[in-house]
This record gives structure tokens, C-alpha cells and sequence, in this order.
């Protein structure tokens, strides 16, 4: 899989689990590739979440309730996420 398909894979399923009014991912793949536990396919991304729905919740939360919803991809195709909040 390359990145484009997953950042529409991840889109859409945030898109349809969680109220937003906006998401952007963005590949930050860059950071990790001199890590020695870094694996071709496996990607970095940094998920920003436009929502009133989710500011009212803890952070822990919230990523709890995205890593649930990206469970498959995270095992498959995600090396590491970052979820901001806006």
C-alpha cells in the first residue's frame, strides 16, 4: 500500500466513526527512517482533527478512540501516529 491510499484508507474511516469537521493527515514518514526499528511500508502520521465534538473530551480519550478505529492499519501499515487536536 503507499501512502496515498492510506491517508484516504484513514480519512475515510475517522470520517465515518467519529463527528469532525475536518481532517488532514499529513505523511511524516521522514522522521523515523534512520531508526534502526524503522520497516519499509511502515508509515508515520500525523492526524489533525478538526472537532467540537472531541474538545469536550480527554485526550487519552481520543486517542484511545482513534487507535481503536485505525486498529488494522496500525498493525499492517502505521509505524507511528500523532493526533492533534483543533
Amino acid at each position: 500500500m503507499d501512502i496515498n491510499q492510506l491517508i484516504e484508507i484513514v480519512k475515510k474511516k475517522i470520517n465515518a466513526s467519529i463527528q469532525v469537521d475536518d481532517v488532514k493527515i499529513l505523511d511524516k514518514t521522514f522522521l523515523h527512517l534512520k531508526h534502526d526499528n524503522h520497516k519499509q511500508g511502515k508509515f508515520h502520521l500525523q492526524i489533525i482533527i478538526k472537532s467540537e465534538k472531541l474538545k469536550i473530551k480527554n485526550r487519552i480519550e481520543v486517542s484511545r478512540q482513534v487507535h481503536k478505529i485505525l486498529e488494522y492499519e496500525i498493525k499492517k501499515f502505521i509505524h507511528s501516529i500523532q493526533i492533534k487536536l483543533i
